[in-house]
């Protein structure tokens, strides 16, 4: 606690507005730029989103060049701060971008202006943007970056230090260097640490890691990620088909990758095609979401018709329909729990048949055992609760007996449909998160009216 006003020292600061509050000031631009140096450039990248027009064309002019672009890599509305730049400077912050940056903020200009400042480019980073371009955004090689530290093949240790003195200015990714022959051909890397460690007659050959991981540009970003977690490196090197070392995937994309694939799999998971963002507009929104509900409306009336089918057993026992949300709402809570577990199961590319045999049985005994307990608590629950309600002990927990058994059956069927749909879509090449949580439910929902209205039906008419 902070005794003199009374603040508790926990409180996180809200870095942001008081950027906006200096921006705002009276001060000097000198004063004003030695404050903003003690701020961090995510938090400046914040405080933009509070800005004005005027007030963000004040904030940049006090900034470096190198700050500006750490803003803007920052931000989430990259695209708009970029055009406060007058297009020398937009040019120099695409020469300071990461080669990936560059390109991700190219797309998302006009084709006129995007040709434009490619045109004034160096041709080395040219020919970068081109390299990453080439690849479709699913592919691993869109997201590498080509800030890597390259080490000949067959040089001397302090031949070694000289590559990376040379290269050092323009790659500050050096925690981990790589080996290529002279044909570029990737042959194993080294740990900066063991390079400055070794002594100066150690042969190159005895600190290079042959071992290590590497991935190849045109696979599926999907198909790497298992891999790329479990080696667990700062960065791991990326190859073309010949061998040969291009690019890198640094810890950073790393994140970035796992982020918007979990979030494309999350929106998936609700029955949606893609990710939704806040600011886009609510055409998109529809056009998102309208394929799933569709596909669901038509499940839902299938649901509707087996419920008609049994039009006669509710006529004589209405008191059944008091009950129906209740199985319902309990057998696609335990299918989505399943879909849960079997989506983050199949995430692992290696995982074998046998291992996907142990989930479906695993689910069925969880789903057997919670079916039994509730299944039981329901038929004493419901049974009590009829009786009060003025029937005969007999007809409460004859009622009663139906819910529970069809809540064992429906909660049973349930976990195999949440962990055996999804398995079924990744045999046959589809994303295991489009047996979303709304079709799992639908699925769900026939499985239980069916049970509960079926048993009813033979168990009491």
């Amino acid at each position: 606690m902070d005794f003199e006003n009374g603040t508790n020292a926990a409180t996180p600061v809200n870095f942001s507005e008081e950027i906006v509050s200096l921006i705002r000031s009276d001060l000097t631009p000198k004063t004003m730029r030695q404050q903003l140096s003690d701020y961090h450039e995510k938090d400046i990248a914040l405080a933009m989103e509070d800005l004005t027009s005027d007030e963000r064309v004040r904030l940049f002019r006090l900034l470096t060049m190198e700050n500006i672009v750490s803003v803007l890599e920052y931000s989430e509305d990259i695209a708009s701060l970029f055009q406060i730049l007058s297009m020398r400077q937009k040019v120099e912050a695409l020469s300071q971008m990461e080669a990936s940056s560059a390109v991700a903020l190219l797309q998302d200009l006009s084709k006129l202006e995007r040709n434009q400042l490619t045109d004034l480019l160096t041709p080395e980073l040219r020919s970068e943007i081109r390299l990453l371009s080439s690849f479709d955004e699913d592919e691993i090689g869109s997201r590498m970056s080509t800030n890597y530290i390259e080490i000949p093949e067959g040089v001397s240790i302090k031949g070694a230090m000289s590559a990376l003195i040379r290269q050092a200015p323009e790659n500050d990714n050096m925690s981990t260097l790589y080996v290529t022959d002279e044909d570029g051909t990737f042959c194993g890397a080294i740990d900066l640490k063991d390079l400055i460690i070794a002594r100066e007659g150690t042969a190159l050959s005895d600190i290079t890691r042959v071992s290590y991981p590497y991935v190849y540009a045109k696979a599926l970003i999907d198909d790497c990620l298992s891999s790329l977690i479990d080696y667990s490196e700062a960065s791991i090197p990326v190859l073309d088909n010949d061998n040969k070392l291009i690019g890198v995937v640094t810890a950073q994309d790393f994140l970035e990758v796992i982020d918007e694939e979990l979030s494309e799999d999350y929106a998936k998971l609700a029955g949606l095609t893609a990710e939704e963002d806040l600011n886009e507009s609510v055409f998109h929104s529809v056009k998102k979401r309208l394929p799933w509900l569709g596909i669901l409306l038509v499940l839902g009336f299938f649901v509707s018709a087996t419920v008609g089918l049994f039009e006669t057993v509710v006529a004589q026992l209405p008191v059944i329909m008091s009950f129906q949300s209740l199985i319902l709402g309990m057998a696609g809570n335990v299918g989505t729990q399943s879909l849960a577990v079997a989506i983050r199961v199949l995430m692992d590319q290696q995982i074998g048949s046998k291992h996907l045999i142990g989930l479906v049985w695993k689910e069925t005994r969880v789903g057997i055992l919670n079916g039994l307990l509730l299944g039981l608590l329901s038929f004493i629950a419901i049974g009590v609760y009829l009786m009060v309600s003025g029937n005969a002990a007999a007809f409460a927990f004859a009622i009663s007996g139906c819910l529970g058994i069809a809540m064992v059956l429906a909660m049973l069927a349930s976990s195999l449909s949440g962990t055996i749909i999804p398995i079924l879509f990744k045999k046959l090449g589809v994303d295991p998160a489009v047996a979303s949580g709304p079709l799992i439910t639908t699925v769900n929902d026939l499985v239980a009216v069916v049970s509960y209205y079926g048993l009813t039906w033979l168990l009491l008419l």
